[in-house]
């Protein structure tokens, strides 16, 4: 463990795009005298004004480099899915403890031999898995084993967002399965989707990898895009709770994510981006709280200071990667036919919105039931894998 009172010196891989808000967290934690950015690593440098308030911190493209003129002893790795692994493992040779973006890799063998090497060299790892830094994890957890709601018979998402073609022409691996001979595995429920998976397991105490028995897939695409963009999985844990999350990238309008338990006397609703909690309970009102939250990395800091256990570790992923390897393994998403979907202007490009997606995403959470068991013309039980 890291036990000092200064500012722990790190390096940022990846610092444009998501890894903006990175950048802005490690100005915040620099601010609080926890941090000092060291170094950034990107292909172009960043500019006197993307950097400003930041001083002159070390630039390369090269990060392991970075990492060794920096004396750097924290790394966030915010880059393509396919370069996790190498990035993790080159920061942990150098005995470096890292924040990696999810999904912390595109199959469940890269994950293992990420794992593996950050345990080997001793290092913390922390998954950014955001959401489980939420304070109403413990809450809901509480009301779950106090028996509020009864026996828990299932756990249903729903995400309903809007991506538009800029989204998937931002970069070569966007909506990628594969780039050339790497896994991306790039769909709505393994990357901008991902928290209501891994989520959906913390809740129900599931989060490893042996904690689950099995997966069913369903996945779809409206996009020209080789992933999926509107898919649903369930997985079945050890305890016998049925996981559905069912998500798409093409409604008509941007909704808030969220998942339920479903109790026989009663359901919680948990908003997991706004940490919003509803409960609903035989013989009371409704009751609804808003719960606070620890950011990941400052829960490392914490962690490497002795004062903490870490939040994300790289085991608390493992049954969210099993669902990455179910869909990787499983068949190609099925183009929706063009009646099924139609057209609309979008800020950076046309977007498609599948008809009747809202619906379909919010009654799969509800029901906890798969696209083709609602009846959705488009889903063929031949495009349902299980693993």
């Amino acid at each position: 463990m890291v036990k000092s009172s200064r500012p722990l010196p790190v390096v940022l891989a990846g610092a444009r795009g998501h890894g903006r808000r990175h950048l802005e967290n490690i100005g915040r934690l620099e601010a609080a005298g926890l941090l000092r950015l060291a170094g950034i690593c990107e292909l172009a440098p960043l500019t006197a004004e993307e950097l400003a308030g930041f001083g002159a911190p070390a630039q390369s493209a090269d990060f392991g480099g970075l990492l060794d003129s920096t004396g750097a002893e924290l790394a966030v790795i915010c880059t393509p899915i396919q370069t996790h692994t190498e990035l993790a493992l080159a920061a942990a040779r150098r005995g470096v403890h890292l924040l990696l973006e999810k999904p912390p890799a595109p199959s469940y063998a890269e994950f293992q031999r990420m794992a593996d090497g950050v345990r080997a060299a001793g290092t913390a790892c922390q998954i950014g898995f955001q959401s489980l830094g939420s304070h109403a994890l413990p809450a809901i957890r509480q009301l779950i084993d106090s028996g509020s709601i009864g026996t828990v018979r299932g756990i249903g998402g729903a995400g309903a967002w809007v991506r538009d073609e800029g989204y998937y022409r931002r970069a070569p691996w966007a909506g990628r399965r594969r780039l050339g001979d790497l896994d991306v595995v790039d769909g709505v429920l393994t990357n901008p989707l991902a928290h209501a998976v891994a989520t959906a397991f913390a809740l129900d105490g599931s989060s490893q990898a042996d904690d689950v028995s099995s997966i069913e897939t369903e996945l779809f695409r409206a996009h020209d895009i080789e992933a999926d963009d509107t898919s649903c999985v369930r997985a079945v844990t050890g305890r016998g709770t049925r996981v559905t999350v069912a998500a798409t990238l093409c409604a008509e309008e941007q909704a808030e994510p969220y998942l339920v338990v479903h109790g026989d006397r009663g359901r919680i609703t948990f908003w997991y981006k706004q940490d919003r909690v509803l409960v609903q309970r035989a013989g009371s009102g409704p009751a609804e709280s808003v719960h606070g939250r620890t950011d990941l990395l400052e829960n490392l800091v914490e962690h490497l200071s002795g004062r903490a256990a870490l939040l994300a570790p790289p085991q608390e992923t493992g049954a969210f990667m099993r669902v990455v390897e179910a869909i990787r393994l499983a068949p190609d998403p099925a183009p929706l036919p063009a009646g099924s979907w139609r057209s609309a202007a979008g800020e950076s490009g046309s977007r498609r919105i599948v008809r009747g997606i809202g619906g379909l995403v919010a009654a799969s959470a509800d029901t906890l039931s798969l696209f083709s068991e609602l009846g959705a013309p488009w889903a063929l039980p031949s495009e349902v894998s299980t693993s």
